[in-house]
């Protein structure tokens, strides 16, 4: 069942969602905060922006670290047909009951900027590392403290047989950009 603004809203205060924005930020900016059936988070100020420099192969059993630039700042340059690595704002705590499926915003997919996140399985907690594709020929700006991606919560009928905290899942508690795992 798809859950609505009052469930997320009762189930952040109950520090689901950290830090958390209870209305929709809306006023010149890209909106976050909570929407009639999810929650539209922000991205942090901390990017990895990935670069052909050293001519690396993107290899996710032996990721090669020098194949990004660290940046931080309030608007991000992607490079055309590139991508780069952020975290989101908002530190996460899914109950068992629940998954987390994770859409980018439409004001960046009209602008050919692709946001990807893995689902937010039932028990996994962190900060979320967010893939940005600009699949444009030109540089694309990505805002800082704004919204990013749309998450929609689904509850459960039932608790799962065996969550991501019971599998001890590498990516559990992650905090900042985490880098691929194996």
């Amino acid at each position: 069942m798809v859950k609505n603004d009052r469930w997320i809203h009762d189930m952040a205060l109950g520090g689901m969602i950290e830090p958390f924005q209870e209305s929709q930020a809306r006023e010149g900016v890209i909106s976050y905060g909570i929407s009639s059936y999810g929650y539209d988070m922000r991205i942090e100020d901390e990017f990895k922006i990935f670069t052909n420099v050293n001519s690396t192969v993107i290899d996710p059993k032996k990721f090669d670290t020098a194949s990004f630039i660290d940046f931080k700042g309030d608007v991000c340059i992607v490079p055309p047909n590139s991508f780069a690595l952020a975290r989101s704002l908002e530190y996460f705590r899914i109950p068992r009951d629940v998954l987390v499926i994770c859409l980018g915003k439409s004001t960046y997919a009209r602008c050919g900027i692709v946001v990807n996140v893995t689902p937010l399985e039932p028990e996994w907690e962190g900060h979320v590392t967010i893939e940005i594709s600009n699949t444009t020929p030109l540089p694309a700006k990505i805002y800082a403290n704004e919204g990013i991606a749309q998450l929609i919560f689904l509850q459960a009928a039932e608790l799962c047989k065996t969550s991501y905290k019971d599998k001890a899942g590498k990516y559990q508690a992650q905090k900042g950009i985490t880098l691929p795992k194996l």
